[in-house]
Formats: structure tokens, sequence, C-alpha cells
């Protein structure tokens, strides 16, 4: 099954590279180096989840939300089985889950692939002027906004700041936060100094919310 049919998005390809990683709650910094990737140009639509769900899909194409972690790795796992690839996650309940090396499927960006691709090679805080980039509480009315209306990064990403808060692979601190996940890129109710490349924040992995989101990823370049 073609990407863009079930993403409602298609496929970028990142370049490989190193990113400095900050947590602001400890004063730590660490650098990962990163190998080639593809990362889906927008977020995961409710058309899209659903209809590779097999459920009836709405029609608009706001970002799929109130999506917990465990549900976007599941989702992750059929949309490869949709187009013929080799699920990346082996799942037990929501238990475990345990990433299969090899595999060629859907998976979730690492906190890691997630800013090197929001940067795509800036520097600052953000790739652009706020409001061009992103919905949050200034500009969103209140409400969520379709995949993609605002002006994309430099390497063709769109909404990697602003609308919905976007999950990733990784541990938060699972010395401190056990299970809890990253969370990357704010929200359209988030003030401004949350929109921002480097901002992180936490969540138990079943949790839902009204802002929170996700995108796929794939190893290697397309």
């Amino acid at each position: 099954m073609d990407a863009d049919m079930t993403t409602a998005t298609g496929m970028i390809n990142v370049p490989g590279g190193s990113v400095t990683l900050s947590d602001r709650r400890t004063d730590h910094r660490w650098v990962v180096d990163l190998t080639p990737y593809r990362l889906a140009a927008q977020t995961v639509t409710r058309e899209a989840y659903d209809r590779v769900l097999g459920l009836p899909p709405p029609s608009d194409r706001l970002p799929s939300v109130n999506i917990s972690w465990w549900d976007a790795v599941r989702f992750c796992n059929a949309l490869s089985a949709s187009a013929g690839l080799t699920p990346v996650y082996e799942l037990n309940g929501e238990e475990t889950a345990e990433r299969l090396p090899g595999a060629d499927g859907y998976r979730l960006p690492t906190e890691a692939e997630w800013e090197h691709a929001c940067r795509a090679g800036t520097t600052g805080p953000r790739y652009g002027p706020l409001d061009d980039i992103a919905w949050h509480r200034a500009n969103s009315a209140d409400r969520l906004h379709e995949s993609g209306t605002r002006r994309p990064n430099p390497w063709g990403l769109h909404d990697m700041l602003g609308n919905v808060w976007e999950w990733c692979w990784d541990l938060y601190d699972p010395d401190v936060y056990g299970t809890y996940r990253v969370l990357r890129g704010g929200g359209w109710f988030d003030e401004h100094w949350s929109c921002r490349a480097s901002v992180r924040r936490r969540s138990h992995p079943t949790f839902r919310v009204d802002d929170v989101g996700f995108r796929v990823a794939r190893s290697g370049a397309g």
C-alpha cells in the first residue's frame, strides 16, 4: 500500500547528522549521531488513522488526537502490515514493547530523530516565525487545525511545532519516571515558550488528550 494513501502525508528523506539534546530539568546535555531516515511530512490524520484500522474515516485532515503511545505503536505495526512491510514492534499488550532489529516497517521517531528533523539545519529555538509555522495558543482560536496548513521547515516537514504534541519512541527518564515516554513539539493550546525545538514533555504511555498525536518514521533513505 502506498505511503501517501495510508498516512496522507508522504515521507521526507532526512539526512544523517548529529543533534545535541538537552533537559532543562536536570541541565543535562547529550549528543546523538544519526544515520539517514525517513519521516512523515505531516502528523497522522484522523482519516489515515481510521482507514488503516478499518474504520469509516472522517472526511477532514485534522490530526488524529486522543492517541496514547500504545495506540501509536500499534498503528505503526498495522500500517507496516498493510504496506507489506515487516512490523517494527513486538508488543505484549500494554506491558512491554521491543523494537525488532532489521524490520523495515513504520515506527515512531526517536527523540533525537525528531529534534534533528525539526531543526532542519537551523540553530535557533524555531525554524521560522512562530505564527507562520505553528498553531499555538495566540493564533489557534483554542482549537485543533488541519495538518499541513502552516509553512513547512526547510526540509519540507509541516507542524513540527504547534498544533499537536508528538509521541516519540524514547523513555523520558526511567530512573525517575518509569515508563513515561517523550512528547515533543507543543500544541494548539500551548504558550509560545512550549513551541520550541528543544522542549521536552513526558507522559504515561496510556495517556490520551486532545492535543497529542504522532507522525511515523522509517529507517534508512528512500
